[in-house]
């Protein structure tokens, strides 16, 4: 079982984004997570470094396994550009890196002007763009017509000595299909036990990560403040957060996310008793790995704390 840390660069600058990660290593956590994202959800979030250019950074400055949360390969930038940044991180990280892939969000991928395609079509993409990446990651020169990419005597040379790993994040059964199919492992955001037993069960007992966000502050209602002031977002239901494509959007249906239903839902404050309850609730859903981000401004105090507290009564 392995405990990381959740890199949200929405939320903070790449300065911030890598104190975090040496401080995650210092403290004992075993890999990262980071997200990556055009736009921040929100404008009080107020970040959103360009992912590669941190991972650049993150492998000099510790020696923690990473895992994108995810990426979208297919919209705002061609997968053969994805193979090539993504076989460089392996590179960077000695091989530990995996890339999570996902079928995206209107929010950062229809800022070139594409329309925003329906979840079945989003879904062929993200598939006919995993089996271009791993065509390049052999070396071979490739060329391809397909139905949504072409790639024209293409060869990516920094290779790693193994192919990349792609984990796939899936919300709905028929994304669930897909990512038990074409992935090497899942990702998801909930302690849902029948998803990760489905996907496991559909391909073979692949790996599951799980993430989830806590608010760390001296008190629960100062944790709760951070957590709705920056995240309200993580409230809408449905599928709003794939087709929404602004962060002035966000903001607008976020008025409709109340303070009460954020604090039911995240765990906020230092009650050290709570931090581990929801974790392992994560370990005894079956995932494999749990990845745990800070919202707000306390994240070194937060990183310091699981690393003394919370680390080692999981792993007891």
């Amino acid at each position: 079982m392995r405990f990381g840390y959740f890199l949200s660069c929405e939320e903070y600058s790449p300065a911030e984004l890598v104190e975090q990660a040496v401080a995650a290593e210092r403290a004992g956590f075993d890999a990262l997570w980071i997200s990556d994202h055009f736009h921040p959800w929100n404008d009080e979030q107020g970040q959103s470094p360009f992912v590669w250019g941190m991972i650049g950074a993150l492998s000099q400055a510790c020696s923690l396994p990473v895992t994108t949360a995810v990426t979208c390969p297919t919209t705002r930038v061609h997968p053969a550009i994805i193979a090539q940044a993504a076989a460089t991180a392996a590179v960077q990280l000695h091989g530990k890196f995996v890339l999570g892939v996902g079928t995206g969000e209107a929010l950062n991928e229809h800022v070139l002007g594409d329309p925003w395609p329906s979840e079945d079509v989003r879904l062929d993409m993200l598939e006919e763009a995993v089996e271009l990446m791993r065509r390049l990651w052999s070396g071979e020169v490739v060329t391809v017509r397909g139905e949504h990419y072409d790639i024209d005597t293409a060869r990516v040379y920094t290779l790693p000595d193994e192919p990349v790993p792609v984990y796939v994040s899936a919300f709905g059964p028929k994304a669930l299909d897909v990512a038990a199919r074409i992935g090497d492992g899942f990702i998801n955001t909930n302690d849902d036990a029948d998803t990760v037993r489905q996907f496991k069960e559909k391909s073979g007992g692949k790996p599951c990560q799980g993430g989830v966000k806590v608010a760390w502050a001296e008190t629960a209602d100062e944790g709760i403040d951070h957590a709705h002031r920056l995240w309200a977002n993580s409230g809408l239901p449905g599928e709003l957060s794939q087709v929404l494509p602004s962060p002035k959007h966000f903001e607008q249906a976020s008025q409709l996310v109340t303070r009460d239903s954020t604090a039911e839902s995240v765990v906020a404050g230092n009650d050290i008793g709570e931090h581990v309850d929801q974790l392992r609730s994560y370990v005894e859903a079956g995932y494999d790995e749990v990845y745990v981000a800070n919202m707000g401004p306390n994240y070194l105090a937060m990183i310091e704390a699981y690393g003394r507290e919370v680390l080692p009564q999981l792993r007891g």
